[in-house]
């Protein structure tokens, strides 16, 4: 890869159970703990990482707040994922607030996730009419998605055409019962990719394979089905930081990327790695290298 390249972490967290309640967060799991700019920078020097988007965690607009705060004083934070409720008659002010807040000029996106009232999409008109409010802001939206929840989301995509989406994941994949169970998962990702507006994170995968024995080999299968599907063009590089540390370190998820993408040109590599991201999102170069 280019040296010169600048290269973006698109999928972090940061985690403050003193602060906020994670629903999701198993108690004394290797992640129920304190994780902040102060734990991630030295991993982002250690694995050569320019920038990051910083993701939300919950479904709280006071977490999404703290999150741009933190962006702001965080030089090499490029971009906040945050959280509004779709599902609420103002979603032009809920992204007005964030926008307004210090370090607001930061936030390029929003998420949302099916199992929390939302979903299925193509029978709230509310979430709708919410998703229409974020494609009229030019606002991005990340899809966290289980594998059956893509028909819905691909029902989005066509409903929503001039709407940015990114699926998350990969979509979250059974990695761990092997390629032979990734039958319907695969149809529905390929099917999402021929929608223009649909890109897709190389993220969060060694979380859906064995924690204690998976292996590069158990990855590449669905990583090379995602690149069928998408190109090197519309697929952003993550890590899922700490979420990641249940089953293995950053620069183990780093390296284990760049081995599943060796054997793509430099340019394609330098795309996925930085590029994407800082397309999609509409990412300005770091304020500070690491």
């Amino acid at each position: 890869m280019n040296a010169r390249s600048l290269i973006v972490d698109a999928h972090q967290h940061f985690l403050s159970p003193a602060t906020f309640s994670y629903p999701w967060l198993d108690e004394g799991s290797r992640i129920d703990g304190e994780f902040g700019p102060a734990d991630l920078e030295p991993l982002l020097r250690t694995s050569g990482i320019d920038a990051t988007v910083l993701v939300q965690a919950l479904h709280d607009p006071e977490e999404s707040l703290w999150m741009l705060a933190i962006a702001r004083e965080t030089p090499w934070i490029a971009g906040v994922v945050g959280w509004v409720d779709l599902t609420g008659r103002d979603v032009d002010g809920q992204l007005a607030r964030l926008r307004e807040a210090p370090g607001g000029e930061l936030l390029v996106g929003i998420r949302d996730q099916p199992g929390d009232g939302v979903l299925p999409w193509r029978d709230r008109r509310d979430v709708a009419t919410g998703l229409a409010a974020l494609a009229a802001h030019d606002m991005p939206f990340d899809l966290l998605l289980q594998p059956p929840d893509l028909p819905g989301a691909i029902d989005v995509a066509r409903a929503h055409p001039t709407l940015r989406l990114v699926v998350d994941h990969l979509a979250k994949p059974e990695i761990a019962a092997g390629w032979a169970a990734a039958g319907g998962w695969a149809r529905d990702l390929a099917t999402i990719a021929r929608e223009p507006n649909v890109w897709c994170k190389l993220s969060g995968l060694v979380t859906e394979a064995s924690w204690d024995t998976w292996s590069v080999a158990d990855l590449e299968p669905f990583v090379a089905h995602a690149f069928d599907c998408f190109g090197p063009r519309r697929i952003l590089f993550g890590t899922d930081w700490p979420v990641c540390e249940l089953a293995a370190g950053y620069a183990e998820v780093v390296d284990a990327t760049r081995e599943l993408t060796a054997a793509f040109s430099d340019d394609e590599r330098s795309a996925i790695f930085g590029r994407n991201g800082a397309t999609f999102y509409g990412l300005v170069p770091p304020r500070a290298p690491t």
